[in-house]
């Protein structure tokens, strides 16, 4: 039997979960839920409808696991919570302050609903979250550092996106050579937040719009923008277009702990990313596998990766997983 998704929402990320469904012989996608009229919105699957979000909020009984595929900023501390009372949901909310509230918010509503929610699940927070804890439970006396880009980040775009006065962004995280290197050579370096990345912003904005305002409120922008120095550069659409379609990433967790007086150990996991939303879709895929399986085993409430044994993300047997990735 195959696990049926839903997607709610159908942009970048939603194409991203749409693409890893057809990677994934045990999943098929049900429908893409949208808030836009459904007869406006054609998809890249055959056969596969496009539905109102009214629907889901009525109740869909062909669904086992919901995707939830909006922005941080906004949608998805009221989508989440919303819709898991009724469904197996995942979300990639990314707002790694907000991480603590989203999650008991969402928790509440699950266990309510007797579903399980599985948040922030994505590269990070998600992939790297896992490296984090890992580095952190074998070497207790070490430092974490964690670098993203050079890439676009999808979070950080779509924030400024919801600017007064954006028609279009792009924002690129970079990561500092010096401190990459610093880190690498194992000396765990007192780091600040400014001097670990810069970010790069590419705005196409409205004709008459208030650039100076929309730099300030970029540049201030608090849990984005604020920690770092950030460079703004309006363009046109047609640059945008040109120069900007792609949807790169990646980046590195590094750990640098000692295991005697004298003995450094460093671990490294790097991603390099030629589409950031089709690796994140990724990502979501998996866990709604892992979703499925936790809440017919009667679990219940928010997860995120950290609480996710990786035989509920895999689709391989217990025996096949011990005999080759072991």
């Amino acid at each position: 039997m195959s696990i049926r998704i839903g997607i709610l929402g159908y942009g970048n990320l939603g194409r991203g979960v749409e693409a890893a469904i057809k990677q994934n012989d045990d999943m098929e996608l049900v429908a893409v839920f949208t808030r836009r009229d459904p007869s406006t919105l054609k998809i890249a699957t055959a056969g596969v409808p496009v539905r109102s979000q009214a629907e889901l909020e009525a109740g869909c009984d062909d669904i086992d696991v919901l995707v939830i595929c909006g922005g941080s900023a906004t949608d998805l501390p009221v989508m989440t919570p919303k819709f898991a009372g009724k469904y197996n949901v995942i979300d990639s909310f990314d707002t790694h302050a907000n991480i603590p509230t989203h999650f008991a918010n969402v928790d509440k509503a699950a266990k309510d609903g007797g579903k399980i929610a599985i948040i922030s699940a994505g590269w990070d927070p998600g992939m790297f979250s896992l490296n984090r804890v890992y580095a952190d439970a074998v070497l207790p006396n070490g430092q974490a550092y964690t670098f993203w880009g050079k890439g676009v980040s999808q979070g950080h775009s779509d924030a400024i996106r919801r600017i007064k006065g954006v028609i279009d962004a792009r924002q690129y995280t970079i990561p500092v050579e010096k401190a990459l290197d610093a880190v690498r050579s194992g000396s765990n370096p007192a780091l600040t937040t400014r001097e670990k990345h810069t970010r790069e912003c590419f705005v196409v904005v409205e004709d008459g719009a208030d650039k100076a305002a929309i730099e300030n409120e970029i540049k201030t922008m608090p849990n984005y923008f604020a920690d770092y120095d950030t460079t703004v550069h309006f363009i046109s659409a047609e640059e945008m277009k040109r120069d900007h379609s792609g949807l790169p990433h990646g980046g590195s967790v590094i750990y640098s702990g000692i295991t005697s007086e004298g003995t450094t150990q460093v671990i490294e996991y790097s991603l390099k990313l030629d589409s950031n939303p089709e690796f994140t879709g990724s990502v979501l895929a998996a866990c709604a596998r892992a979703a499925y399986r936790m809440n017919t085993e009667g679990m219940k409430g928010a997860k995120t990766l950290l609480d996710i044994a990786p035989a509920y993300l895999s689709k391989r047997s217990a025996d096949e997983l011990r005999a080759h990735f072991l």
